[in-house]
């Protein structure tokens, strides 16, 4: 894990990365209007919403909970929190082709939901567990509901198991005609998010009601064919690191120093921009599906099969309202990226796109500085027709 992170840096981070943020710190953060869609690189929000949130009680299909324990952000702003051993109690399984998927539901005190119901989609290596400071607050207007990827978290980790972007998609789509069963709107991070991106461009789906985008991925690995030169130019080392995570010795000593706590604090903190969120309760949250049985066959499985389908390929295809949240230190899809430059064109290309920038955010926004996220999803989330 530790050399594909590294190798996934090197590919994703341009030389002129630093030129790049300086021209964004230096951009007026008020809301911009490109093509019809709105584009914003600022963060200047009413903040009276969030500060009047309460915490939420869970009702999963046979338990409830309260929320527990509210920390400040670098604003102030109090953000509900859910406990890591809580999150454990509330969830509920799912049979899932022959698969057991570990699911989370989350209503919160408020009876009335005003917003859409939604579907949280965690990133490479994460879980429901990820999304511990946003179910609460998005719990105050939408039913949320959270989901375990095959081959993360408490899901199963079947050895020999084939995983593909197209499974997790069909998964997802599956998960919201048999458990949902209403309009949701898909809220993803980096290969959730495409993930979320492939479902949404099923052409039989009909219960996927919007998209939200976290940092999006190319690709479920390096592999993703896009027009860069730097790919291009290490392509054939990826093919090497494949080669070499195929063989059992060497992948077991990679995944094993991978999964340690300090190997995972590392590689946490070069990717999120707010190092003090890289906590105890994260690395919990990484490390310990990591040490369950069939984790290090997902893990080879993952970093070594096809890349999936190309985003820049799909999008065009997807009519619904797409919200695009994008951190800017993010090292892995960086702005000015191939990926990131793609989407950030977007808003001026389709009528369906918004797109919101987020400084000082890495590539896991929601988790990095929650209430930013909060306060560009809640109010797209109202504009949405309730389910």
């Amino acid at each position: 894990m530790a050399v594909a992170v590294k190798a996934t840096a090197i590919l994703h981070r341009p030389p002129l990365i630093i030129a790049q943020r300086r021209e964004v710190d230096l951009l007026d953060v008020r809301r911009k209007i490109v093509g019809g869609s709105s584009v914003d690189t600022g963060i200047n929000l009413s903040k009276s919403y969030y500060s009047s949130s309460a915490s939420g009680t869970c009702r999963s299909t046979s338990t409830s909970a309260a929320a527990s324990g509210e920390i400040q952000d670098e604003e102030g702003l109090p953000i509900t929190t859910l406990e890591v051993n809580q999150i454990k109690d509330i969830c509920s399984k799912w049979e899932w082709r022959g698969y057991t998927i570990n699911y989370l539901k989350y209503e919160g005190d408020n009876g009335h939901k005003s917003n859409p119901t939604v579907l949280l989609v965690h990133g490479f290596g994460a879980s429901v567990g990820h999304w511990r400071r946003n179910i609460p607050t998005l719990a105050q207007t939408s039913t949320v509901y959270a989901i375990d990827l095959l081959g993360f978290g408490a899901s199963d980790k079947p050895i020999g198991f084939e995983y593909t972007m197209e499974a997790w998609a069909q998964l997802i789509l599956d998960f919201v005609e048999e458990i949902v069963q209403k309009p949701t709107v898909l809220i993803g991070n980096s290969v959730g998010s495409l993930a979320c991106v492939i479902a949404a461009a099923d052409a039989e789906q009909s219960l996927v009601q919007g998209l939200v985008l976290l940092n999006c991925a190319g690709g479920m690995n390096n592999k993703a064919i896009v027009d860069d030169w730097r790919i291009k130019l290490l392509f054939p080392l990826l093919l090497l690191i494949d080669f070499l995570l195929k063989q059992k010795v060497i992948a077991s000593f990679i995944f094993e120093r991978a999964r340690q706590r300090e190997s995972l604090r590392n590689i946490l903190l070069s990717v999120y921009g707010n190092k003090d969120n890289v906590d105890e309760d994260l690395i919990q949250i990484i490390r310990e599906p990591a040490l369950g049985e069939g984790a290090l066959d997902a893990f080879v499985s993952i970093v070594t099969g096809p890349p999936g389908p190309n985003p820049v390929q799909l999008m065009p295809t997807i009519n619904l309202p797409v919200l695009i949240l994008w951190g800017d230190e993010d090292p892995f899809t960086p702005l000015d990226g191939p990926v990131g430059k793609y989407f950030s064109s977007l808003p001026s290309q389709v009528p369906n796109v918004s797109l919101s920038v987020l400084q000082g955010v890495g590539h896991c926004p929601h988790d990095d500085r929650p209430n930013l996220v909060h306060q560009k999803l809640i109010p797209w989330l109202a504009t949405l027709p309730s389910s």
